[in-house]
């Protein structure tokens, strides 16, 4: 793409998980996107995939990286399989779309950090909350500096995925879901000095702890706590809450396009409620930027790196019974 002036990007998507088929929607429903190339290791499945696009389908997320023309790249896969994909993008100089965890550990996202720093490649990055209209409101409703309280969950059942109750498939919870709720909080209370953490043992079906709490000290003074949990049979609480004196924000997800605001004071409540698709949204902000009709993206990749650190922090302090700086 560079040097060449376009009005329609050719883009790759590689992955056609549930996640992947959201973004996919929203590209090819764009008039100014052309998906051209779908990969996943499962064949059948990227070619059913490929087939509804109008584009090749490959078996292999590198060669089609390797193969294909393209102007950007959307990188929808499974957090093992992140590292040698980000790598090729930017050892071809592609932009890159990735869906967080930015990957299992932070080796390997500040290696790909490092080569998107060196290289100014434009990248963004999955934390799709940012994209809603209710989180923009909710961050106006919290004046700087002034939170006292956070605290969030993520109360679900597990995911069917084999991977995912594996440590060397999904990273555990705090990783592959609980990363977007600890998102939030960096977003509306700042960054993170200090994590405590306490988890407690996977169950009979994996390695991944069935439930973990972790305890924040912001640079801000605040202090917090997010709690996780994969053994009920629903969604039961996803969000955050955030304390101001005289106020309480709450942020709630009932589904990935079902977001609440509730604003509450001692004069009573105020809920809104949002069906925006934030997918769709973040798509279209990438978009736009590669286009030229827009500056910037909200979270180009060093911003995910500084909440995947605060992730891993999270993880590896219930893991060693310690407390952990986030690196970034």
């Amino acid at each position: 793409m560079r040097g060449r002036a376009v009005s329609r990007l050719r883009v790759g998507v590689v992955g056609t998980g549930f996640i992947a088929g959201r973004h996919l929607a929203a590209l090819t429903a764009s008039p100014d996107v052309a998906v051209v190339a779908v990969a996943d290791p499962v064949r059948e499945r990227a070619e059913a995939a490929a087939a509804r696009c109008g584009a090749r389908a490959h078996g292999d997320g590198l060669a089609l990286l390797e193969t294909e023309e393209l102007d950007a790249v959307w990188l929808c896969v499974p957090p093992f399989a992140h590292g040698p994909l980000e790598a090729a993008a930017v050892a071809r100089g592609l932009p890159f779309f990735v869906e967080k965890p930015l990957a299992l550990d932070l080796a390997t996202a500040e290696a790909v950090a490092a080569g998107v720093a060196r290289t100014g490649l434009p990248t963004a990055v999955g934390y799709h909350w940012r994209h809603l209209g209710v989180v923009q409101r909710a961050a106006g409703a919290v004046p700087a500096g002034e939170v006292q309280l956070v605290t969030g969950s993520w109360l679900d059942r597990t995911p069917a995925a084999p991977w995912w109750v594996q440590r060397g498939g999904s990273g555990g919870q705090v990783l592959e879901q609980t990363t977007h709720v600890l998102d939030l909080a960096r977003l509306l209370a700042g960054e993170v000095d200090l994590v405590s953490a306490a988890e407690r043992p996977a169950g009979t079906d994996g390695e991944v702890p069935t439930a973990a709490v972790a305890l924040l000290s912001f640079a801000s003074g605040a202090v917090g706590s997010i709690s996780s949990t994969r053994v009920l049979g629903w969604r039961h609480a996803v969000g955050l809450q955030v304390v101001t004196e005289g106020r309480v924000v709450e942020l709630f997800e009932r589904s990935l396009t079902d977001h609440g605001l509730r604003v509450v004071t001692a004069d009573g409540e105020e809920v809104s409620r949002s069906d925006e698709d934030p997918v769709a949204a973040e798509d279209r902000e990438f978009v736009d930027v590669l286009l030229g009709r827009a500056a910037q993206v909200r979270v180009p990749y060093a911003e995910a790196l500084r909440t995947h650190a605060l992730a891993c922090a999270a993880d590896r302090a219930a893991r060693e019974g310690t407390s952990v700086r986030p690196a970034c």
